[in-house]
């Protein structure tokens, strides 16, 4: 006789059904298993590229820095640092020397400030206008065109290296490559009496001999051009090489009897602590979230071991009358549902990784994660597989060992009637409470918000709750629902019985769907949340897209705005001295050029047109940040008259402020006008190089992009997105659940349906009345769902904003989509359920129904 472990693959096929939901929920199971790992590792890459953006790209590597060093040491240092590179990985070092700014260099008979200055690859960096890259010197196009000094000039009187090309001076913001070493290349136009004008060397042998006459440079840098690290791990392994090439400089330096002259630093160490932090951040985060959804997988596995004992009833006590044992029958469940279990668990954790650029953090991944993410994959996938044959075990030990079927059965209706509700609130409690520092940073130097994992599962537990309580609820009413009286309406009445007569599948499947449902609201809504109060604050902050300081001369008109940002670009006076901040706009120009995102445009447009006219002695003014005390004086204009009130405008945030227009003043007051800004809608690379080509200096300069930390609100968003994971799954189960609630039942649908039919029910009506039980169950699940879901992300949203401070505040972005997508595909499924229950009733044949 062929024994039923053998033979038992074979014999899952005869219940498709249970094989695809137990693959299904592995597969569910194991790529939430592996998501966690691969999101958290994500994040770090993703703030290992954030922190590679910021950063000067010098300071990938170790970075050697010594000031007034002696022009005799440069070759000795720079030995040390080239002798060790290559043992450690790096390569050929770049150096940079400048001299001090010198007030007499003689050119054509007239002396200058300027200051010499070599970098090796140098030229490759700066923007040739005239001559060729042969022996010399460059010198800058303002000081070589305004004094007429043409190619091939000799400084100190033919002392110097002949001048061989005119280069594009350099301005603030300085490129990235020159960032290192900005303050001494970079020209700075304010204080050109203070820093003159930077004069490069082609190459070494021109600086040497320019030089030859110096005891001291300004400073000696040295550092390594390489490429950016992608990874937490090669973040790592590049701080470690750049420490051990330190000191192995020192002690060479050292044994040569010059002490620690050279200086060296690590400046993206910072960076690697702080992805380091991010991943630790990430992974603590979503721990408990994490663990619940395996916990959850689990319990589903487990629900398919008692379907599966279920359905063998039989078959197991005729093997246990044989002589088998409660783990013989355990390793025969196993035997059926193993190999399903095993394929979508595979299929999850491939899942995982193939759906991460979607899910996670735009960030790549170290080596080992995809090798760890495995792992936890198949560590959930093997609990599975041994929770399974634990259920079936224990099941048969307890029915045909110690008989206590009925114990049991009471125990479960024990466990149902424990108010299970109320633990979950006091845990919600718990987490509101602690969510009032989530959001809160430790200070300048840990950029990242601190981290709680209690406060974070704060919205995923009201959801439970809510969804509990509306299970206890449905479980009230469905006991009582054989009260109803609705034989008036046959569709209505058969399908409350019907919910009435699967209570447990429908509170099941409404605790999971409530769960799914607003775990999916409250993931899109903070997650989503966080990018948009990035914006608006940046927006509120900068108060355009780019800002930079002005001169007087443009501020009062008498100089006009570069051609090409003069049509996207506005220009602000700012004035304080009582206490308010008082800006000065135009309103013909403001709407275009600045950042008015918190109001409507037509509202805007009708707020600058009231600022207009003005009565004797007085101003017109928009009031901002109103405050009882707020004093009307303006110094040196005339008194504001409030003509409406803001909670906020731009460069004032919620300060207590006012909004004047320029043509209301006249030419003396806007003269007495201290401070001049641009805000622009044009790139921050556009505006400079458009005041750098009319002669204007343009300081302070400023863009969106860069004027806050956006890690933060990246982190809080990474930490979200993995809850609309977790809701996203969910969904899946949910829907799965209801669908297998309706394909268990077919059997006893289709016969009360040809029953129905029979008795004269039309069958559009039946469709109507499948509509009806699967369209309450679903439309219930929903709505409270989404409810609940933006109701706990909208009071808990501002919590997890990691600039309180900054106004606006973050509030809910724009839900409608979300909302639309979740009714269209509730409609789909409720759709589906009902043609599966019809398609029953329509392919079922009477006869063989009565008989079974």
């Amino acid at each position: 006789m062929t024994l039923p472990w053998r033979r038992a693959p074979r014999a899952a096929l005869s219940s498709p059904l249970t094989l695809v939901v137990a693959a299904v929920t592995a597969l569910l199971t194991c790529f939430l298993a592996a998501a966690a790992v691969l999101h958290s590792s994500a994040a770090a890459g993703a703030t290992v590229r954030y922190q590679t953006d910021k950063v000067c790209p010098d300071a990938y590597g170790p970075v050697f820095t010594k000031p007034r060093v002696e022009r005799s040491q440069v070759p000795v240092l720079v030995g040390a640092v080239e002798r060790h590179a290559a043992e450690h990985g790096f390569g050929t070092p770049v150096v940079s020397l400048f001299t001090g700014v010198n007030r007499d260099t003689e050119f054509n008979g007239t002396t200058y400030r300027t200051r010499l200055a070599y970098r090796d690859g140098g030229l490759d960096h700066l923007r040739l206008l005239e001559g060729s890259r042969a022996s010399g010197l460059w010198m800058g196009r303002d000081l070589a065109r305004s004094e007429h000094i043409g190619l091939g000039t000799r400084g100190q009187r033919g002392a110097l290296p002949p001048v061989t090309g005119i280069y594009a001076d350099l301005y603030n913001p300085a490129p990235r490559y020159w960032c290192s070493v900005q303050d001494l290349a970079v020209q700075n136009r304010l204080v050109d009496t203070l820093t003159g004008s930077v004069i490069f060397a082609t190459d070494r042998a021109a600086f040497d001999a320019a030089t030859t006459e110096t005891t001291v440079l300004e400073r000696l840098s040295i550092t390594f051009e390489a490429p950016p690290p992608a990874t937490l791990a090669q973040a790592e392994d590049r701080v470690e090489r750049s420490e051990a090439l330190i000191t192995a400089v020192r002690d060479d330096l050292t044994r040569r009897g010059l002490g620690d002259v050279l200086p060296g630093g690590v400046p993206f160490e910072r960076s690697a602590e702080i992805a380091q932090q991010a991943e630790g951040n990430v992974a603590f985060s979503i721990l408990p979230l994490a663990v619940l959804s395996v916990l959850v997988g689990c319990a589903g596995v487990g629900t398919v071991g008692l379907q599966w004992y279920q359905r063998r009833h039989a078959q197991v006590r005729l093997l246990c009358a044989r002589g088998s044992g409660p783990v013989a029958l355990g390793a025969l469940a196993v035997a059926e549902l193993g190999l399903p279990l095993l394929g979508g668990g595979l299929a999850g954790m491939l899942l995982a990784r193939v759906l991460l650029p979607w899910y996670g953090p735009p960030g790549p991944l170290d080596a080992d994660r995809p090798w760890l993410a495995a792992a936890a994959g198949l560590g959930v996938l093997a609990l599975s597989v041994l929770l399974l044959a634990g259920v079936v075990a224990v099941r048969v030990h307890r029915e045909f060992q110690l008989s206590r079927a009925a114990q049991r059965r009471r125990g479960l209706r024990l466990l149902a009637l424990l108010p299970w509700e109320l633990a979950t609130a006091g845990f919600a409690v718990l987490g509101w409470n602690r969510l009032s520092a989530y959001g809160g940073t430790s200070g300048a130097a840990d950029p990242l918000p601190q981290v709680d994992p209690i406060a974070l599962t704060y919205p995923v537990s009201v959801v439970l709750t809510v969804g509990l309580l509306a299970a206890r609820v449905a479980w009230l009413a469905l006991r009582a629902s054989h009260r109803v009286r609705l034989w008036s309406r046959p569709p209505l009445q058969l399908a409350i019985r019907r919910l009435a007569g699967a209570r447990a599948p429908v509170t099941g499947v409404l605790v999971i769907g409530v769960l799914a449902v607003g775990t999916l609201a409250v993931g899109t809504s903070i997650a989503a949340g966080q990018q948009q109060a990035l914006r608006d604050k940046s927006g509120m902050f900068v108060g355009a897209d780019t800002r930079v300081d002005t001169e007087p001369t443009v501020g009062r008109g008498e100089v006009p705005l570069p051609e090409p940002i003069r049509h996207r670009s506005t220009v602000v006076g700012q004035l304080t001295g009582t206490g308010s901040v008082v800006l000065v706009v135009d309103p013909a120009t403001f709407q275009d050029a600045a950042w008015t995102g918190h109001l409507p445009a037509e509202q805007t447009r009708a707020l600058l047109d009231r600022l207009g006219g003005g009565a004797a002695g007085t101003v017109p003014a928009l009031r901002i940040g109103h405050t009882p005390g707020q004093s009307t004086e303006l110094p040196g204009l005339p008194d504001a008259r409030a003509v409406a009130d803001l909670e906020m405008f731009p460069l004032i945030g919620s300060q207590p402020g006012y909004v004047v227009s320029r043509a209301s003043l006249s030419a003396e007051q806007l003269d007495s006008i201290p401070r001049w800004t641009v805000l622009s809608s044009a790139p921050l690379s556009t505006v400079t190089q458009a005041f750098a080509q009319a002669g204007l200096a343009h300081p302070n300069a400023v863009s969106r992009a860069t004027a806050l930390d956006a890690l933060p609100f990246y982190l809080v968003g990474w930490t979200f997105s993995f809850v609309t994971v977790l809701g996203a799954v969910l969904g899946v189960v949910a829907v799965l659940a209801l669908l297998v609630a309706v394909e268990v039942r077919r059997r006893q649908n289709a016969l009360a349906g040809v029953l129905a039919l029979r008795m004269g029910l039309r069958p559009r009506a039946l469709l109507g009345s499948h509509l009806v039980e699967v369209g309450a169950l679903a439309a219930f699940a929903v709505l409270t769902g989404v409810v609940s879901g933006i109701t706990v992300a909208g009071v808990s949203v501002r919590r997890f904003d990691p600039a309180r401070w900054l106004p606006p505040g973050s509030g809910l972005p724009n839900l409608a989509p979300f909302v639309g997508s979740v009714l269209v595909v509730g409609v789909l499924v409720v759709a589906l359920a009902g043609w599966i229950a019809m398609r029953s009733v329509r392919l079922a044949r009477t006869a063989e129904l009565l008989r079974a």
